[in-house]
């Protein structure tokens, strides 16, 4: 018998996954597991719980939620050094790194990617001391996971996002950076960098097009300085695959990164308030087992 671990976030996206527990407990049972719910209250009760389930001894770890609560779940999973397969039932506002990966909303379809077994190795980004699955950023947008009205996102879903961001740009002033990339120097005045270890950010599809999760290497993407009408026309360009020839994109591949800036900026990462610039990042080659589809 197979034994997994549940982590939910109750109040996920439309909060509606905890009705469906008992689907998940069943499909489990009918493929010869058991599972040990675990319901998130704050996201400091996350690890003293992962800490506990060395123990269990479990096949597999799947978390419920959106891209904040993945990215609290595999720092809590890296710190302890629980070496297990997670599976991601993606029930989040966004959903990036799951969409990444071709997860969808469909429950048995996730769940049938747990048991079928089959998992793969992927890097992940480490900021400082901390972890990221998807994206560390800063800069224009990069705020407004933090300050939207949770009753607000989860009665309009990722348009609440829009809609705060949108009222951002006329207050926006631009960041000066230096950012070093494997030994190459970039100085400039930006809007926002954005580290991804995916393609996905924000439910932008394809921001990254040559990014992959097992390449060893970050993407980095960078939105130069540039008026409020130019930026429109870039986030149309970006929603038709055509950003990467704009002139005020610039894109590069790196191992190692090293951001910093002469005025205090506060960073995100997959959703989640990051610590201030300056930031030291890196890949950890291929440290964490996801399962796959089959």
């Amino acid at each position: 018998m197979k034994k997994y671990v549940l982590i939910y976030n109750p109040v996920a996206g439309d909060a509606k996954f905890k009705s469906r527990l008992d689907e998940v407990v069943e499909y489990l049972q009918l493929t010869d597991g058991i599972v040990l719910p675990f319901r998130t209250r704050y996201k400091e009760d996350i690890q003293p719980f992962v800490r506990q389930i060395k123990e269990f001894a479990a096949d597999g770890l799947i978390v419920s939620g959106g891209d904040g609560t993945v990215h609290q779940v595999i720092n809590a999973m890296l710190k302890e050094e629980v070496d297990v397969p997670v599976g991601i039932i993606p029930s989040g506002t966004c959903n990036d790194f799951s969409s990444h990966i071709s997860f969808d909303k469909s429950l048995s379809r996730c769940l049938s990617a747990v048991t079928g077994g089959k998992w793969r190795m992927v890097d992940v980004g480490k900021v400082n001391a901390e972890y990221f699955l998807n994206v560390a950023s800063a800069g224009l947008l990069t705020s407004v996971a933090h300050s939207v009205d949770v009753s607000l996102k989860n009665t309009v879903g990722r348009l609440a996002y829009y809609f705060k961001g949108l009222g951002q740009l006329p207050n926006f002033r631009s960041m000066p950076v230096k950012i070093t990339a494997d030994g190459q120097v970039i100085n400039g005045d930006i809007l926002l960098f954005l580290v991804m270890n995916s393609g996905i950010v924000g439910s932008f599809p394809a921001l990254a097009p040559t990014a992959r999760i097992d390449d060893g290497k970050l993407d980095l993407l960078i939105i130069n300085k540039c008026n409020i009408p130019e930026l429109m026309g870039l986030f149309i360009s970006i929603f038709s695959g055509r950003h990467i020839a704009s002139k005020h994109i610039r894109h590069l591949q790196a191992k190692e990164m090293y951001i910093e800036c002469t005025e205090p900026v506060e960073s995100d990462m997959d959703g989640e308030l990051g610590p201030p610039l300056p930031l030291t990042i890196s890949t950890v080659t291929k440290k964490l087992k996801i399962f796959q589809l089959p």
